[in-house]
């Protein structure tokens, strides 16, 4: 095995351990000046490239380019019409690119990893910072949303995770793909409420919680059901959300509504 391709898998190996989102791509047909030989990879994760090259200039822009719409589109729960899982592509270096060297090259896009779990964390406070922090561990998509630069901009970057700055929270609700998981852990009942009545407006979560006490459950589901949901629908929330486990401190707070989302994931496969 050559030392390239047993570098890639390394560092694919990796990514996928992580359960982040890449693509590979490799150059599988070279044609005349090309600046890479056949076979040339690249890792591209939504961060941009992460390993590897396929020739470097406009080529290899281009290819990130690619690359990173083909990430976009499956993180946005994008319609399966538009969804492509492996896809070639020819450019003509001149005519395509502008690039004077001619010639030409085909490229083989792979999406890998793609997870499909994806957990949305309406605040961004102490308990859902250790919240994200964990679940980024697991093989799955964080979308955290606030309305509050600063304490989005307290949560370290990392793969699958997206932070998003809103100031209307419960519109974001119709933004995610169907099958998310809802957590709304945001300032209190009052912010809370709007989101979690999108949630069941739109009636397509995997999953409900709220993060709260049993006095504020009462106090949700008896707003809810006056608003005219029905029991059925208002029993779906997880209110206190995580299971009965560990203290009030945030790491465990955390821990304990991790260990019921992966009670929940693995329930529905």
């Amino acid at each position: 095995m050559s030392r390239m391709i047993a570098d890639y898998l390394e560092q694919a190996n990796k990514l996928a351990e992580r359960g982040v989102m890449f693509v590979t791509v490799t150059l599988v047909q070279p044609e005349g000046h090309v600046p890479q030989d056949i076979g040339a990879k690249a890792i591209v994760t939504e961060s941009g490239l992460a390993w590897g090259t396929v020739g470097g200039g406009r080529l290899e822009a281009r290819a990130i380019e690619h690359a990173l719409t083909m990430i976009a589109r499956v993180k946005l729960g994008a319609d399966t019409n538009t969804v492509v899982d492996a896809e070639m592509i020819r450019y003509e270096l001149q005519r395509d690119l502008n690039m004077v060297c001619g010639g030409a090259a085909t490229l083989f896009y792979e999406i890998s990893a793609a997870s499909n779990w994806n957990i949305a964390i309406f605040g961004a406070g102490h308990v859902a910072q250790a919240t994200v922090g964990l679940l980024c561990t697991f093989a799955c998509n964080v979308i955290c949303i606030d309305h509050r630069q600063i304490w989005l901009d307290k949560i370290a970057p990392r793969s699958n995770l997206r932070k998003i700055l809103a100031t209307e929270m419960p519109e974001e609700v119709y933004k995610l793909p169907a099958g998310t998981f809802y957590v709304c852990m945001s300032q209190g009942h009052a912010t809370d409420l709007p989101i979690v009545r999108q949630i069941l407006k739109r009636d397509q979560a995997a999953f409900i919680g709220v993060i709260g006490s049993e006095p504020k459950a009462r106090t949700l589901r008896g707003a809810l059901v006056k608003e005219g949901f029905t029991e059925d629908a208002v029993n779906k929330i997880h209110c206190p959300v995580g299971l009965p486990i560990g203290s009030n401190s945030p790491a465990e707070i955390a821990v304990s509504i991790a260990a019921q989302l992966l009670q929940t994931r693995d329930a529905l496969a």
